[in-house]
């Protein structure tokens, strides 16, 4: 449900003629009424609502000031309204105190650019192996195209976002990734892919403190002065362990984790970490949810309070999952 939305209909709301048959329960359940002039919604659905901004109040309360990182990818950017819905449950966030970071892939818009060009996409081990020409097209694509997009989406839901890439630089620090092949031989040369190792966290805090909600590619500056394409999850796992966020999400194309391959609704909403690495030791977990399950307990290792991993094709699911008693996805505990 669009709490944002809910708000507003109800502020705007003119009930003018209401007369009870019962008086209102301690649970703002009305029995009966016999007129009701309202403005767009039925008194139902307005006292629905209400219950719903009554239900995520401790949740507000608990999570202000609370660094929050999010990261979403292109699945969930290829359809306009998911794209629309995860930034405005951001700027939502925002705007009840809550400190949120976009971290954002873009994998399906890098190959397109890439083949528009003529040159055909290789990964290998789940890695896209990455030539200068490239990394200047993932480069181009994350930052210049999808962060711009980002920023002015934001900017129209009236809060301000920044693209911590820029100027050729960038607050997270990597190092040439050197992939193992088969009994921990040095496999083939991947090119400027890295792996973090460092993170400015006073460029985070100063971003927060002057009001703007950051968002990051999955970009990275070497050790040796060069640019690194590097994996957004553990790019989402690394920024939320080193700030200490209270969550981190990852906004997916599943509704959470599945405990039983054979049966695609066998969804759980709660997992200890003991769970998930018991879940990936009998390949439970594998294929696109494997890293991202994997950067879930990393960053739990760092401190993060909470992780969780939700369906985004589903309206509002980061505000559900967070701001309601059931959530709607897959939280893991340790």
């Amino acid at each position: 449900m669009d709490l944002a939305v809910t708000e507003n209909n109800i502020k705007n709301g003119e009930i003018r003629s209401i007369v009870y048959a019962d008086d209102l329960s301690s649970a703002f359940a009305v029995t009966k009424y016999r007129s009701i002039d309202t403005k767009g919604i039925s008194m139902e659905e307005a006292i629905g609502k209400s219950r719903v901004l009554i239900e995520a109040l401790p949740y507000i309360q608990s999570f202000k000031d609370k660094i929050v990182v999010v990261k979403f990818g292109g699945s969930a950017m290829v359809n306009r309204d998911t794209f629309k819905s995860v930034l405005q449950d951001m700027v939502f966030m925002k705007s009840i105190g809550m400190k949120p970071v976009i971290v954002h892939g873009g994998g399906p818009f890098i190959s397109s650019e890439m083949e528009k060009r003529g040159k055909k996409p290789l990964f290998i081990n789940g890695y896209r192996v990455t030539d200068k020409e490239t990394l200047e097209i993932a480069i181009d694509v994350l930052t210049n195209q999808i962060g711009n997009l980002i920023i002015d989406h934001i900017k129209e839901m009236g809060a301000k976002g920044v693209c911590v890439w820029g100027g050729d630089d960038s607050p997270i620090k990597a190092r040439k990734l050197v992939s193992k092949g088969d009994g921990g031989s040095e496999a083939e040369d991947l090119g400027y892919v890295g792996e973090l190792i460092d993170i400015e966290c006073d460029r985070f805090i100063n971003l927060f403190e002057d009001d703007q909600i950051p968002i990051v590619s999955p970009i990275a500056k070497g050790i040796d002065g060069e640019n690194y394409n590097v994996n957004a999850d553990n790019v989402a796992s690394f920024i939320a362990g080193a700030l200490k966020a209270e969550k981190l999400v990852f906004i997916s194309n599943t509704h959470g984790i599945s405990t039983d391959p054979s049966d695609p609704e066998s969804f759980t909403s709660t997992l200890h970490e003991d769970e998930v690495n018991k879940l990936i030791k009998s390949g439970i977990i594998s294929g696109g949810m494997l890293p991202k399950a994997n950067a879930c307990i990393s960053a739990m290792r760092e401190g993060v309070k909470k992780a969780h991993i939700i369906d985004g094709h589903i309206p509002h699911s980061l505000l559900l999952e967070i701001f309601t008693d059931k959530g709607i996805g897959t939280q893991i505990i340790v």
